[in-house]
């Protein structure tokens, strides 16, 4: 049956944060870059060269929130923009000519942020002609004044660290290069040449694969390849003028690659010539015409646009879409497009479904200011999916497998014959349609479209169709299956294994099957059923190590937290422990979560100070609250002690008691926390008298060595004054002031009336008169 090309509407753009902007964008600059997040979730576009006005829109598709840059001048805009492939979050570098770098990220919120910024060429003198980001990697070619001469380098660029990103060091590739054009796949970095490059390399082409640490040298116009190490871990380098000297037959100056437009795909390299003719160049060096367009192309260099899907090839060129088989090369379909202002974009990591359930990805899309469509054939070959009830055995055979205590093995066709298993045979009866009731097949639907979508993934992994992505969403299923069963054995070590296999993708299914959500105040939030989280945190036998290093549940979250966001560990920690339950690790019997994530932090004395004062102070105990406060103490971390007790509020007043005496007793000793005397004020207990704070501060006066002076030694540590004092005993008379007698022998000198007592009436003062003093005599002894 012949094949008909369908182009159908995924989106008016609508659904599109800034849709408004995202059309005026598309329709007013024809050279605007496009690129789109592997996931397909995500638009970027960049002004092109040369627009007064250069600014960078992201929008997102959905819930999530879109970013909008504007720069005064060409100059100051960004030389290109990339989406980065990382599993748990949208994120995308911007690369500047001066070799300024920033990388924007999600976060586990949806706003945008700036998460590092760095500098490629950080002397200044080399100029960033051109970048590009396989996965894992930012790639960039320089140009050097004087003897430098131009050069392509490269970073590693990974997520995780305190930062959200880690980068390595700088290595260069190739140096004293001519003029090429950069551009990469997730796997492979294209080096060819540009207009300018000479006739000593402008038949050359070069193609770096960094998981496999080789560099392919192609001349496909001579029909020859040669495979170089290039390893940067292993320290190899080039000189462009060596590598083609270690290549026979390359140094004679070839016929030219007249290239009109490049288009990296998963297949190899595409070129378009200015006869019409596309051109494969494959990773491995072969080069092959996969046909000839019935249009040639004249418009700029690089306005063209070509991709693959299912051994055909589609071109756009203006408003004309040509489909092509890369077999024969025979035209397949030609159609007349609406507009000549159309972004054919890269094809998609992994397959999603658009709003009638359908998915995109055995096509392309198109991008135009007239909404995002996909194009591609009606009738596509089918996967081969094992039936419903087939599934059904195989899953149960397992599963009774695994608790049978005979060594007979279990096979489907056993279980579909024997009366034993009925619960499988009940099953399967349902999905044959011999039985229907609605509640129980509405409630195995999701089950089983999860199984469906898993023998989908495997067999695009068996045929090599972009195994990273692959194997990310394969780790994002298994996460979701794994945190939906019963986590102990077999299945605890099977969660393990992806953790420690894809840290990044587990810990984005994490994200999905918790709904954790980050709030304003930077604390986390979640939708997820209790018995998710049931599971999540238990799993522990108290004094116990868990039997070939396999981690709980809980403990494996928490390491690959502190790999990945170590900063909002102490969030999730917190936000663990609010999900109570008897048993649950939460609210029961056995360690406390903070002291489990601590665990995993390393050995007391070894454990990142910052995070572990956050878990103390987290868990909101007595003891561990007191043991960060102490911390915090030692380090002279004033106002942050203060505040930890400050935090606890009034319903803590015993613990705020016992910090408020630790801190005072640092202000009785040394003159480090007179700056935060207001916040030791606050929190001074309102039970405590002026007498009993007196009593406190004499305790911990440091000892006098000799008599006092009226000013200290030079060098030595300012006593303490009465001005600082009363400030503290006016705070606790104001607390305690009676409205009785006095109780106490100096409050009377802190309360201030206000106004002195009225002056007593004034009258004649009485005259006093003498008393006569009776003879000296008069007093003698008789004799």
């Amino acid at each position: 049956m012949k094949r008909a090309g369908s182009l159908r509407l995924l989106s008016d753009l609508s659904d599109f944060s800034g849709a408004a902007r995202l059309r005026e964008l598309l329709a007013g600059d024809a050279a605007v870059r496009v690129r789109c997040s592997a996931d397909g979730q995500h638009l970027l576009l960049l002004s092109g060269p040369g627009a007064p006005a250069p600014r960078l829109l992201v929008a997102a598709r959905g819930p999530g929130a879109g970013l909008e840059r504007f720069w005064p001048e060409p100059r100051a805009a960004p030389l290109d923009a990339f989406f980065l492939a990382w599993p748990a979050r949208p994120a995308l570098v911007l690369v500047w000519e001066s070799g300024l770098t920033e990388l924007w990220g999600a976060d586990l919120g949806p706003a945008w942020r700036r998460l590092h910024t760095t500098e490629l060429c950080p002397r200044g003198a080399a100029r960033v002609v051109a970048a590009a980001a396989p996965r894992g990697r930012l790639v960039w070619f320089e140009e050097r004044p004087g003897a430098g001469g131009r050069r392509v380098c490269v970073r590693t660029l990974e997520p995780g660290g305190e930062a959200g990103a880690r980068l390595g060091r700088t290595h260069v590739l190739l140096h004293h290069c001519p003029p090429l054009h950069l551009l990469s796949t997730r796997k492979d970095v294209f080096l060819g040449p540009a207009a300018s490059s000479g006739p000593g390399a402008a038949h050359v082409l070069l193609t770096w694969n960094p998981s496999r640490g080789k560099v392919m040298v192609t001349a496909p116009r001579l029909g020859l390849s040669y495979s170089k190490s290039l390893n940067p871990k292993q320290g190899d380098t080039w000189d462009f003028r060596t590598l083609l000297r270690g290549c026979p037959g390359l140094l004679c100056p070839g016929e030219p690659l007249a290239v009109h437009t490049w288009a990296p795909t998963p297949q190899g390299l595409l070129l378009l010539d200015s006869r019409g003719t596309v051109s494969l160049v494959q990773a491995h060096g072969a080069t092959r015409t996969v046909g000839a367009l019935q249009e040639v192309p004249v418009g700029l260099e690089g306005s063209a646009a070509l991709g693959t899907f299912h051994g055909t090839l589609a071109c756009v060129l203006g408003s004309t879409l040509q489909l092509l088989d890369m077999g024969s090369g025979q035209l397949l379909e030609r159609k007349v497009l609406s507009t000549d202002r159309v972004h054919l974009l890269e094809p998609l990591a992994l397959a999603v479904k658009d709003g009638e359930g359908l998915g995109t990805q055995g096509g392309l899309r198109l991008l135009s200011a007239l909404g995002l469509f996909h194009v591609g054939w009606e009738t596509p070959r089918p996967l081969e999916l094992p039936s419903a009830t087939d599934l059904v055995f195989e899953e149960a055979c397992g599963y009774y497998q695994r608790r049978s205590l005979r060594g007979a093995q279990l096979t489907p066709e056993e279980l579909r014959h024997n009366s034993t298993f009925q619960a499988p045979q009940a099953l399967a009866a349902i999905l044959q349609g011999h039985m229907s009731p609605s509640t129980l097949l509405t409630t195995l639907r999701a089950e089983l479209r999860d199984y469906q979508s898993l023998e989908q993934l495997k067999a695009q992994l068996v045929a090599g169709e972009e195994e990273e992505a692959v194997w990310t969403e394969l780790a994002h299923q298994e996460v979701a299956r794994l945190l939906r069963t019963e986590l102990a054995g077999e299945q605890l070590a099977q969660l393990n294994t992806v953790f420690q296999a894809l840290p990044s993708a587990a810990w984005g299914a994490t994200l999905r099957v918790l709904q954790l959500q980050p709030d304003g105040s930077g604390r986390l939030s979640s939708q997820a059923p209790p018995d998710v989280w049931k599971r999540v945190l238990g799993g522990t036998t108290p004094g116990k190590d868990p039997p070939n290093g396999i981690l709980p549940a809980f403990e494996l979250l928490c390491r690959c937290l502190c790999r990945l966001e170590p900063r909002w560990l102490p969030a999730f920690v917190e936000l663990a422990q609010q999900q109570g339950g008897p048993g649950w690790g939460a609210g029961g019997p056995g360690l406390p979560l903070y002291r489990r994530a601590l665990a995993v932090l390393g050995e007391e004395g070894s454990r990142p100070e910052a995070l572990e004062i956050e878990l103390l102070l987290g868990s909101r105990r007595p003891k561990a609250v007191l043991q960060a406060v102490g911390q915090l103490v030692r380090g002279e971390q004033w106002e942050r002690a203060l505040e930890a007790g400050l935090a606890l509020g009034p319903s803590s007043p015993l613990l705020r008691s016992e910090i408020f005496k630790l801190l005072l007793a640092e202000f009785a000793r040394h003159r480090r926390l007179d700056a935060h005397l207001p916040l030791l004020c606050c929190l001074c207990p309102p039970e405590l008298a002026p007498d009993e704070l007196l009593l406190l501060l004499r305790t911990h006066l440091p000892d006098e060595g000799g008599p006092p002076t009226p000013f200290p030694e030079p060098g030595a540590e300012p006593p303490l004054t009465v001005g600082l004092l009363r400030t503290l005993l006016e705070q606790t008379g104001a607390q305690r002031r009676p409205s009785g007698p006095v109780l106490s022998l100096y409050e009377d000198v802190l309360w201030d009336l206000g106004t002195p007592p009225p002056t007593p009436p004034r009258g004649p003062v009485p005259t006093l008169q003498a008393v006569e003093q009776p003879d000296l005599e008069a007093w003698a002894p008789s004799v």
